[in-house]
């Protein structure tokens, strides 16, 4: 059972419900102002935000892992993200993921031994038109080429 009275101690958990409250419609926009501050959820915060909400930890969970931009666990600093869609795949997207496990020395799906970067693929960034297409946190880059993927990321070394 869920406390609801328990105290927030998460201070990213803290600062979304004083920015978005603590109407259970407020759960998706509280989950990216988690996300925003702490680069990821914890177990903690996730039922932290349900005691708040007076909704059970396992909705909470439900949302955030339906939705590819809502990390649970560990995250690195930044996160690059790739797009896997057809149109990207068709203007080369292996070779740009190929490049970017080669420069970090990782997969996708894994966080340097640093921290900063976690490396991910996503089904579709929106930018079909100029793929390949790549995030870097929330900054869109387009047009790539594994070469300009690999410019992109050095610049936040």
């Amino acid at each position: 059972m869920i406390d609801i009275n328990a105290p927030v101690t998460d201070p990213g958990v803290k600062n979304a419900l004083d920015k978005r409250g603590n109407a259970r419609e407020s759960l998706l926009p509280i989950l990216l102002e988690v996300v925003k501050e702490n680069s990821f959820l914890t177990d903690t915060a996730m039922k932290e935000i349900a005691g708040a909400l007076d909704i059970s930890s396992a909705e909470v969970f439900g949302v955030a892992s339906f939705y590819e931009f809502l990390p649970i666990g560990y995250n690195g600093k930044n996160t690059i993200r790739v797009c896997k869609n057809i149109s990207c795949y068709i203007e080369g997207k292996d070779e740009i993921i190929k490049a970017i496990e080669d420069f970090l020395k990782i997969k996708a799906g894994e966080t340097t031994r640093d921290g900063k970067f976690t490396f991910k693929t996503a089904n579709c960034l929106g930018w079909c038109h100029k793929g390949p297409a790549m995030l870097i946190n929330d900054t869109p880059h387009t047009d790539l080429t594994p070469e300009k993927a690999i410019a992109l990321i050095s610049e936040y070394t």
